[in-house]
């Protein structure tokens, strides 16, 4: 009997769009707005506006960040990297994440400091200059918007911005309070309301980027349902070894050994598992280890037959 391993492989892949623009535009758009921000809020001693630019200040780098990794992705296969730089997009969604809550910490910590002893705050002043936050947040988290729900890293662009908007809102919420009421207090308050949305943001793009990281299965993938999948498909008596991880921010990978008694399938078949895994799954490249031997003593044979199962 042969017990030779026939190694397919069958790729079916889209290069992810360029958001090359949104991300110029979107870093060009907030430094100017942070460099008018952070001058304000230190002339009106307004920690709210400060932390506000402060986070403005993450985003500019995050973009920063998020841009350099979608450009690495880019980077055509080498003998040394064999896929490319495709992983640089997951490792920049992980520092995006990292460089929020670092900039979580210095919000809370300033704001801390000051609920004992608010200085007095030009209200107004601080309202306007919020309200300019609320329009470039809002068209730089536009210009993300269309590819929000397939790439984690340009998520992570979106909802920096999307949460920025809001986080301006409420700091002209409580610049129009403080002006009608003169209660200091109301800015640090802010300030803290600021860092849980940033926490609250944060989390999920830091588990799931280092979940990527560590070549986790996609949170949009059923492991089960796709092993059910290619189970079912014409010949196959069983699977093993199936592994599914993403390569990049948008491309998720997956190998498998098949054990089909009757033979080699040829290429028809081949083409119609990844076809299949690619409408149902959204799973980009894939690679099957046919086997022709059902006995219960293959791993003679496949050397990752006996490694135990998920």
């Amino acid at each position: 009997m042969n017990h030779d391993h026939a190694h397919d492989h069958v790729h079916g892949h889209h290069p992810p769009a360029s958001f090359d623009r949104a991300f110029a535009i979107g870093i060009a758009l907030n430094i100017g707005f942070v460099a008018i921000e952070a001058g304000y809020g230190f002339a009106v001693d307004s920690v709210a506006l400060l932390a506000d630019a402060g986070h403005n200040l993450s985003d500019v780098l995050g973009l920063a960040l998020a841009w350099g990794g979608a450009t690495l992705a880019k980077t055509p296969p080498s003998k040394r990297f064999t896929y490319g730089l495709r992983g640089s997009s997951i490792l920049a969604a992980l520092g995006n994440a990292v460089l929020l809550l670092v900039a979580l910490g210095a919000i809370v910590l300033e704001a801390v400091q000051r609920i004992g002893d608010p200085p007095v705050i030009a209200g107004l002043t601080v309202s306007i200059v919020a309200g300019v936050g609320i329009v470039v947040n809002g068209a730089t988290a536009w210009l993300f918007a269309r590819g929000r729900k397939g790439d984690i890293n340009i998520r992570g662009a979106f909802l920096h911005m999307v949460a920025d908007a809001a986080i301006s809102a409420g700091v002209v919420i409580a610049g129009l309070v403080i002006w009608h009421t003169g209660i200091g207090w109301i800015d640090p308050v802010v300030s803290l309301a600021i860092a849980a949305v940033i926490f609250w943001q944060t989390w999920g793009l830091l588990r799931e980027s280092v979940e990527m990281s560590l070549a986790a299965v996609p949170r949009g993938v059923d492991y089960d349902a796709v092993g059910a999948a290619l189970g079912a498909l014409p010949g196959v008596a069983a699977t093993h070894d199936l592994h599914i991880w993403s390569m990049s921010t948008t491309e998720t990978v997956l190998t498998a050994h098949l054990v089909m008694p009757g033979g080699h399938p040829g290429d028809a078949f081949l083409a119609h598992a990844q076809a299949m895994l690619h409408e149902r799954f959204g799973i980009a490249r894939t690679t099957f280890q046919i086997e022709v031997d059902p006995a219960p003593d293959r791993d003679r044979y496949c050397a990752h037959a006996a490694e135990p199962a998920v």
